[in-house]
C-alpha cells in the first residue's frame, strides 16, 4: 500500500506532525510527504491513502488573509503559498483514495467547533475525493506553538493505527 502525506505548515508544527504521522505509516506502507507547495498533482493512481494535515486559522483551512497575518506574527512560509484549501480544491485524481484529514490548534481552541481537519475532509468530499475514514486534531500551545509534550508521540501511533486498520481491515477510523 501507498500513502502520500501533503501538509501545510506555518511555524513548523504541522510539518513536524506530518513527519511523524508518516512515522507511523511507514511502519507497513510506502509513503511519500510533501509540503503543499510541491505536492503532486494529479495525484498518482497507486496512493491508496492521503492524509492531509493544515494549521487551523480562524476556525478553519487557512486563506492568504490568514497566512498573511501569520507572516506578520513570524511565520516562516508564506502567504504567495498556495494552502491545504486551495491544492484540494485544484487537484486531479482518477482513482479515490482512503482519505485522514489531520490539523493542529491551539490548546485554548480545543472545545470550539471549528477545526481545519473538518474543513479539508468537507473539500475533499465535495469534490468526489472521498469521505475521510480518519480524522485528528494536534495541539500546539499557542499560535505559534511549540507543539504540547506527547504530540510528535501520538501522531506517530495515529499514523500506525491507521495503517494497520487499513492493510488489515479495510477503511476503518484511526480515532
Amino acid at each position: 500500500m501507498k500513502a502520500l502525506v501533503v501538509y501545510e505548515s506555518m511555524f513548523g508544527n504541522t510539518a513536524a506532525v506530518a513527519d511523524a504521522l508518516a512515522e507511523g505509516l511507514r511502519r507497513s506502507m510506502q509513503v511519500e510527504v510533501h509540503d503543499v507547495a510541491e505536492a503532486p498533482d494529479p495525484l498518482a493512481g497507486d496512493v491508496d491513502l492521503l492524509v492531509v494535515a493544515a494549521p487551523t486559522h480562524a476556525l478553519s483551512l487557512s486563506r492568504r488573509e490568514t497566512r498573511a497575518e501569520a507572516i506578520l506574527e513570524g511565520a516562516t512560509h508564506g502567504e504567495e503559498v498556495p494552502g491545504v484549501r486551495e491544492w484540494l480544491e485544484a487537484v486531479q485524481f482518477t482513482r479515490v483514495p482512503v482519505l485522514a484529514t489531520v490539523d493542529t490548534r491551539a490548546t485554548k481552541a480545543r472545545h470550539l467547533p471549528g477545526s481545519a481537519a473538518r474543513k479539508a475532509a468537507k473539500i475533499a468530499h465535495a469534490r468526489g475525493l472521498g469521505r475521510a475514514a480518519a480524522r485528528a486534531s494536534f495541539y500546539v500551545t499557542d499560535t505559534k506553538g511549540p507543539l504540547v509534550d506527547g504530540e510528535l508521540d501520538r501522531a506517530g501511533a495515529f499514523g500506525a493505527r491507521l495503517a494497520e486498520q487499513l492493510s488489515g481491515h479495510g477503511h476503518a477510523a484511526a480515532g
